[in-house]
């Protein structure tokens, strides 16, 4: 190649649209179309958002989807009633800013009308499955956007992005079908639904980085603050009204931060004096476990805790 023709190669302008990507803009346009993709091949989706990181960035994905028009799916949320008070006002402040519906399905409820039964230990994820699947059936959705990543969880990493659930609401594993490139089957009989995964190619450290690019806003309980919690199995639990310590559990004032959010009885803090979103993110580069297995006392039941409850309809 000539000097000149090196030269004119380099100073001609690429077309708009053709520039090349990094990685967060290549999985942020993948979520985005897959965002599309339901929309146009479903009749009624609708978002599972527990005021979590996966589900706001999930709501951030789907706004930027859609914009300038509104986001045209409703928001769903299990409600355990074992939530940390920061998450919920932070879950609904953030429907309030985009003017969304909100459907709350309550465990509490189920429990109170004796639907469902409080589990000797007192903790609510495993119950969370009825009232889901409840909702969805009630609602008729036909397609349910969760913010599961295969880097979370061995039943996860196997798991489509469009996962077909049964007319129980079940995953069936051997039922999963190809996916090859961008082409995803939304095909479902009447009565079944497809959960639908925007982020499954997403790590925990993808999800902090793109927080920090786009400047979205998170509860506060994912940054390093005082908090009473006591130690049981490992892990740090948040002394609340729902859920105390043991007499050989005694309560101590320490700074932990939460990496996941979930019922407040089985999802511990780590020790942190990460404050910021770069110390956060320095903080995740340096970890070897992930935060499920780290923070998620229901997933350490067994090893295929995580898998047995998809199997029964769970997230």
């Amino acid at each position: 190649m000539t000097e000149t023709t090196e030269s004119v190669r380099q100073s001609t302008p690429r077309p708009v649209g053709t520039e090349p990507l990094d990685a967060l803009a290549r999985l942020e346009s993948e979520a985005i179309h897959i965002f599309r993709e339901v929309a146009g091949e479903f009749d009624r989706p609708v978002i599972l958002f527990s005021g979590g990181k996966d589900s706001t960035v999930l709501l951030h994905l789907a706004v930027k989807a859609f914009w300038p028009a509104p986001v045209p799916f409703p928001l769903l949320h299990v409600d355990t009633g074992h939530n940390l008070d920061e998450v919920i006002e932070f879950r609904d402040r953030t429907v309030e800013r985009y003017g969304l519906r909100l459907v709350v399905a309550s465990v509490q409820d189920y429990i109170d009308d004796g639907r469902l039964e409080e589990r000797a230990d007192g903790t609510r994820n495993p119950l969370q499955t009825v009232p889901l699947l409840d909702s969805i059936t009630g609602n008729k959705f036909d397609a349910v956007f969760g913010g599961g990543r295969r880097d979370e969880e061995r039943a996860r990493a196997k798991e489509r992005i469009f996962s077909l659930r049964n007319s129980f609401g079940q995953w069936e594993p051997r039922r999963q079908r190809p996916e090859l490139w961008n082409l995803y089957n939304g095909r479902h009989r009447s009565g079944e639904h497809v959960r639908v995964f925007p982020l499954s190619n997403w790590t925990e450290l993808d999800v902090w980085r793109y927080i920090q690019r786009e400047a979205i806003e998170l509860p506060s309980i994912y940054f390093a603050h005082t908090r009473e919690v006591f130690q049981r199995d490992g892990m740090w639990l948040t002394a609340g009204p729902w859920f105390g310590p043991r007499a050989d559990e005694p309560v101590q004032e320490l700074t932990v931060r939460y990496r996941t959010v979930g019922d407040g009885s089985c999802t511990g803090a780590v020790l942190s004096e990460a404050a910021d979103l770069d110390e956060v993110i320095a903080e995740v580069s340096a970890s070897r476990l992930t935060e499920r297995g780290a923070t998620r006392a229901d997933d350490r039941l067994s090893e295929a805790a995580m898998e047995d409850r998809k199997r029964e309809g769970y997230f």
